[in-house]
């Protein structure tokens, strides 16, 4: 019996593998895709109702184009490759929401808030790009998913994600918020591996160049962050570190982003 409980449970493992589309690399995903999105569509809702969203003017406009274009091309990259289905549930939304955090994230499904406090920041539209591409790379790539996987692994035995909110609503859902960046009141924030964060920058730009936006501006922006805060980095950083390596990173990874750039 014992052997086959660990045959039943390495057949899952390797089930619950999945591929970057962009990099390859595998990576374990414990837990379905369909409940992340489900969960993500609740608590979306929940911060949009809590929040002031700014629906009108020049930013939200911004907001909401860059995040349509960027979406319109990582359609069209996975329809590229074969992947439509990596996309399926997708409910794309973007929004625009008051608050001094410099910080912008995108859960399961699509789901992206950009705060008010990263727009002077980000100064221009593909400022803004850089950084809404990288996020929605992230949920691409599925890294919160691997992210929340790994803790809930530690925190829980690796039990499903209805058992752990049945049993641990309120733990399980801060676990999932800081599996994505989201909130600064969390107790633990649950930073991006380099691999994470190498991912999302060579994703991200790819996405953005084939949304009409020059990727040469990703170095100019993530400068720019660096500088922001002093001694106590915005929250963007908390999750996403930015360093010389880093930029060094992107200059090497321009190259390639640009050949799909189309103005």
């Amino acid at each position: 019996m014992k052997r086959i409980a660990l045959s039943l449970a390495a057949i899952a493992l390797l089930a619950s593998c999945a591929k970057n589309p962009i990099t390859g690399r595998s990576s374990l995903n414990l837990l379905p895709e369909s409940e992340m999105m489900s969960m993500s569509y609740t608590e979306y809702r929940g911060i949009i109702q809590k929040s002031q969203v700014i629906s009108t003017g020049k930013d939200a406009e911004m907001v909401k184009r860059v995040g349509q274009r960027i979406a319109n091309a990582v359609t069209t990259y996975m329809n590229s490759k074969g992947l439509q289905k990596n996309l399926q549930g997708y409910q794309w939304e973007f929004n625009l929401v008051q608050g001094a955090e410099v910080n912008a994230w995108c859960m399961p499904g699509g789901k992206v808030v950009v705060y008010t406090g990263l727009m002077p920041v980000a100064q221009t539209e593909t400022g803004l790009a850089v950084v809404m591409g990288h996020e929605i790379a992230h949920a691409i790539a599925k890294h919160g998913n691997e992210r929340m996987s790994q803790q809930l692994a530690q925190q829980a035995g690796g039990v499903a994600l209805s058992v752990a909110l049945a049993n641990k609503p309120q733990q399980t859902q801060d676990l999932f918020m800081a599996s994505y960046g989201v909130g600064s009141n969390l107790a633990v924030m649950l930073p991006y591996s380099r691999k994470h964060e190498s991912e999302a920058d060579e994703m991200g730009l790819i996405f953005m160049a084939m949304a009409g936006y020059d990727p040469n501006e990703a170095v100019n922006f993530w400068q720019r962050m660096s500088k922001v805060g002093g001694s106590k980095p915005p929250e963007l950083l908390s999750t996403h570190p930015s360093d010389a390596t880093r930029i060094q990173n992107l200059q090497k990874l321009i190259p390639k982003a640009m050949t799909y750039y189309k103005k």
